[in-house]
């Protein structure tokens, strides 16, 4: 009889407690233990507070790979000083269990002296996807920082494949953007966004909706549709867009912006005929800032 795939013999074992790293020595005797043989490794980057959203990305990267880590680190070089990393949810125990039910093998846990040890003065620089007006004309500090973990990440993992949300759409474009700049041999890949049953894109900072706001929230989604909708319809991409965030705006929330904009290169766009699209949109709803996409 054929041996067993290295990807056979760990799932048809009972569950058990994931390794747990929280050096980068530790990690790296992990890591080759779990390359034994040739196995594949996926890497699901998270910043904790687990939802069905990253567990999905768990799943997906248990498809396509032996063998499955995933870091579980709150960075503090994407937050600026008025936002919110004092109060991010930190639910590692929580967490660990869930992943410890997802069949991960690995779980990176470094704190943020590991990461960013003193005198760390090395900091990666973003342009294309990273500069479209989006996300970064409102934060400008954060896909710098978030390139820099995540390359630190796929260097200390070292991963075949690596896998992130769609929800986070721009960050998507900026990570795959850097990786291929960098010649980093790590696959992206993007999952669809995970929703709940009214649509609304599951999001660690869904919790801080009120019940209110929670019922306002799947407008959100709903006024995406609707502007996706009429742009497959032939209507003028500007007031396709004009209506939608005065729909938006009349249902309680601020609107930072919403755009279509090409698919891959996040460039401004006039029509349908500019290419595959993006509908992407980001607004305040109370204390809470959400933001969603979806394909045209």
């Amino acid at each position: 009889m054929a041996a067993k795939s290295p990807r056979h013999r760990r799932r048809s074992a009972a569950h058990s407690a994931p390794q747990i790293a929280r050096t980068v020595t530790a990690l790296r005797k992990s890591v080759a233990r779990l390359r034994i043989g040739g196995a594949t490794l996926a890497l699901v980057p998270t910043m904790g507070a687990l939802h069905e959203g990253h567990l999905a990305l768990v799943r997906e990267a248990r498809r396509r790979a032996d063998r499955v880590a995933v870091s579980v680190f709150v960075n503090p070089t994407q937050f600026a000083p008025h936002e919110d990393l004092a109060s991010y949810p930190r639910t590692f125990a929580a967490d660990a269990a869930k992943l410890a039910a997802e069949d991960v093998d690995l779980i990176w846990n470094p704190d943020a002296a590991t990461m960013y040890p003193e005198g760390f003065a090395t900091h990666i620089v973003t342009e294309g996807p990273a500069t479209a007006g989006l996300e970064d004309r409102f934060r400008p500090h954060f896909f710098g920082g978030v390139a820099t973990v995540v390359a630190k990440l796929f260097t200390q993992v070292a991963p075949d494949i690596a896998v992130f949300g769609e929800k986070d759409y721009q960050q998507l474009q900026v990570v795959t953007r850097m990786a291929r700049d960098l010649d980093l041999p790590v696959r992206i890949i993007g999952v669809p966004t995970v929703r709940e049953r009214d649509g609304l894109a599951m999001s660690s900072r869904n919790v801080y909706l009120s019940a209110e706001e929670r019922s306002i929230a799947p407008m959100l989604h709903r006024t995406l549709e609707d502007c996706a909708a009429r742009l497959r319809g032939g209507a003028r991409a500007a007031t396709v867009m004009r209506a939608g965030a005065s729909t938006i705006t009349r249902a309680g929330f601020a609107v930072d912006y919403l755009e279509v904009r090409h698919a891959a290169t996040l460039a401004p766009v006039k029509s349908i005929k500019d290419g595959p699209l993006r509908l992407l949109v980001a607004a305040r709803l109370g204390a809470t800032r959400l933001i969603d996409n979806i394909r045209v």
